[in-house]
């Protein structure tokens, strides 16, 4: 999921890097308004739970935060912060998927308590979940970016049939 992660998020900053900013940051009536928003709100979903996987970075700032408003900042962080789960992936162990793990949600604020590997599928279930929506505006722009199918990775193509 990691890889897949990556290969997305490339794909993705590919085909909104085509766009300008004005295009990028437009109110489509999205939940977060923007792509550009949206693009936010991954990177700070992947950043709040790499921060309770892990303990880095200790502050995540707070839900709606833009992190970044310059679309090559974000493209940039948003490619060191995919090498960071890529490279933190091979680290995980079946004992740690089996452990609890509680936080106080940026949502709601309560106190949330569920094994690191529901966490970990939230995690990468909500990448998901909003490249969808941005994957939703582009195609309203007339842009696509092609399959979203995991077993269209590059990995996974022997060839023609």
């Amino acid at each position: 999921m990691a890889s897949y992660n990556q290969w997305m998020n490339v794909r993705l900053f590919d085909v909104c890097g085509t766009m300008t900013d004005a295009e990028r940051k437009r109110d489509n009536g999205a939940f977060f308004k923007s792509i550009h928003n949206t693009l936010n709100h991954i990177m700070f979903g992947d950043l709040a739970f790499m921060a309770r996987f892990t303990g880095a970075p200790e502050t995540v700032p707070e839900l709606g935060v833009n992190l970044h408003e310059d679309f090559a900042d974000l493209q940039q962080a948003r490619a060191a912060l995919d090498r960071r789960i890529i490279d933190w992936a091979p680290t995980i162990t079946d004992a740690w998927l089996q452990q609890p793990l509680t936080y106080v949600s940026k949502v709601t604020g309560s106190d949330i308590t569920a094994p690191h590997w529901v966490l970990l599928t939230h995690m990468f279930n909500h990448q998901t979940h909003h490249r969808g929506q941005i994957t939703t505006q582009l195609s309203q722009m007339n842009l696509d970016m092609g399959s979203t199918d995991i077993p269209f990775m590059p990995e996974f193509q022997t060839g023609a049939l």
